[in-house]
Formats: C-alpha cells, structure tokens, sequence
C-alpha cells in the first residue's frame, strides 16, 4: 500500500509540473503575438490650412490614435511642411500635390529626403477657374483673362501664401504670359478665397480663382475650369502621401498603413463638404465617417499592428 500511494503521489508531483509548462507555453505564445511594435510612439502628421488634407489628415490621426499612437497634427504653409520632412522634424503629410508642389518637392524626391508612401488620387484638376456665366460670356482660356481685364478688376484671387499654384500666377504677371503683367495676385486663404468667390458670384459680378477638385466648390458652386493653352499649370495631378526618409524604418508599423491608405475623389469631397463647407468640426467628421466604414478601413490596416501587439483590425472594430 505504501508503494501504491507513493506511486500516486509521484505521479501527480510528475504531472503537475508538465500542466503549469504547458499553462506557461499559452502565456508566452499570447505574448509573443502580442509583443509591442518596433515603431515610435509619437507620430507629427502635419497639414496645410486646406478643408481636403484637413480633414484627411485628422481622419488619419483617429486612426493611429485608436491604435495607440501619440498623434501631434500641426498645420504650416507647404514650404514649411516640405522642410520638416527634409530635416525630419514631421514624418508625414497626407496632402501631396505632386505637380503642383513643383521642384520644391521633386528636388526632395530625388534627393531621397523625402519618399512617396502612396498615390490616393490619379487624375485630379488644379488650374483657374470662374463662374460658368463668365465661361459662357467667352472666357474659357487664361488667354482670355487680358481681354477682360477691367471686369476682372486686374485681379487673380489666390489662397494661402506660399501655394505653388499662386507662385505660378505670380510667375505668370511677372513675365506677362498670357498678357497679365498689370493684374495682382490676391494671396489670403482657401476660406477667404471662397467667400469672395461666392459673394461674387451672388453679385454676378466677374472673378477668375484657383480651382481645384476633390473639393466642395466643385458641388455648391456654378463653375469653370479654363483652358492652359501655355501649359503653365501642367496636366492632371496626383494626390498622396508623403514621409520623411527614415519614416519607413524607424516606424515600420505605421507606414504600412500609409502605405494602404486609400480614398477616392468622391470620399474626400464629402468630407470637404461637411468640414469646409457645412463647418463641422473636423474630429467629429472623422469619427463619424469611420464609424460607418469600418469595412474601408478594415483594408487600410491589414497586416497592421496597433501599438501594444494586438491585431489593428480587431482593436478598431472594438472601438467603432
């Protein structure tokens, strides 16, 4: 009997041990799977004052926030957002026009100070435009403005100092392209801009802007882009996403979503529209959007991580 129970005893000392390995096994896969990320944890998005980059970039910043990142969102004028990346002071920008930024940015490109994390829009406009009473009186052409020049009042309205699409018409008047030496660039904000360009036109009275499309002007506003028979404003744009150079490394995790970041024009037309033109708040636009298209943004985040480990698709629709 002795023997018996010893052997008992021996063997429950020889199982318990294999059960609390195993226990142990679970515990340190689970942490393995859920090992926190490699990524800094402070991310600085920065923008410009435009309702588009705007509310893209603050739709990105609910996103890496629910992920568990530190999200900083500055706004500067391009010239200063392309600096920072340079130096690596931001880390992204999610409000790239790559033709329309010029040299300044394709400098940077092919320096490698700054990479391309991905094209969201192919085919978008960026050139003046005016109301479609003005096109149908027979100004369909910058090569038109100098014949009217009087009705126009010699003015261009322009956005924010520093845009490349002003720097073009300020171009443009220095060397008298298209006959537009006499005329002023009007430089202000794409709000003031639009104020004027809509009180303008309840006026009916003349006026020729810079217009550009993903963007509400294009919904609420009666409106014309003109022709560039001189080719100064280029072709069709493109619209994305831009990092500084050791983004891709130093947050791996994180540029993967960029990466996979993905709209089209109607998307961020709508959120112009509620932002920019309805004067919601932008955190709010955000949320709610994400809120109704989490299966979007399901694709965004495939293969991603949110801060802590876990599976960024699980944590977001825990979240929303």
């Amino acid at each position: 009997m002795l023997l018996a129970v010893s052997g008992i005893f021996a063997g429950c000392s020889n199982e318990q041990p294999q059960q609390e390995t195993k226990d142990q096994d679970t515990q340190n896969q689970g942490k393995t799977e859920n090992q926190q990320i490699s990524d800094e944890k402070a991310l600085k998005l920065s923008r410009v004052e435009w309702p588009g980059v705007t509310q893209k970039s603050y739709v990105l910043k609910d996103i890496f926030e629910t992920l568990g990142y530190d999200v900083s969102l500055e706004a500067y004028t391009v010239p200063l957002v392309l600096k920072g990346l340079e130096t690596g002071d931001l880390d992204a920008f999610a409000g790239t026009w790559f033709q329309t930024f010029g040299e300044p940015l394709q400098n940077r490109l092919d320096a490698g100070s700054i990479k391309v994390a991905s094209v969201q829009i192919e085919n978008s406009t960026y050139r003046p435009a005016v109301p479609t009473y003005v096109f149908e009186a027979g100004v369909k052409s910058l090569a038109g403005l100098a014949e009217h020049a009087e009705k126009f009042d010699y003015k261009y309205y322009g956005i924010e100092p520093g845009n490349d699409g002003n720097q073009i018409m300020l171009d443009a008047v220095e060397n008298d392209t298209y006959g537009l030496a006499d005329w002023t660039v009007v430089e202000s904000s794409t709000s003031a801009m639009l104020a004027q360009v809509e009180s303008t036109i309840e006026n009916e009275d003349w006026i020729v802007f810079s217009g550009w499309k993903p963007h509400w002007m294009n919904v609420v506003l009666d409106m014309k882009y003109l022709d560039d028979p001189e080719g100064i404003w280029g072709g069709d744009e493109r619209i994305g996403t831009v990092v500084t150079s050791s983004f891709p490394e130093k947050s791996p995790n994180a540029f993967k979503l960029l990466e996979q970041f993905d709209i089209d024009s109607d998307i961020q037309s709508a959120w112009i529209l509620e932002y920019g033109k309805n004067g919601r708040k932008p955190e709010e636009v955000a949320k709610e959007w994400i809120t109704n298209n989490v299966d979007l943004v399901s694709e965004w985040v495939q293969g991603v991580k949110s801060f802590d480990g876990r599976n960024a698709e699980d944590v977001l629709r825990e979240a929303y």
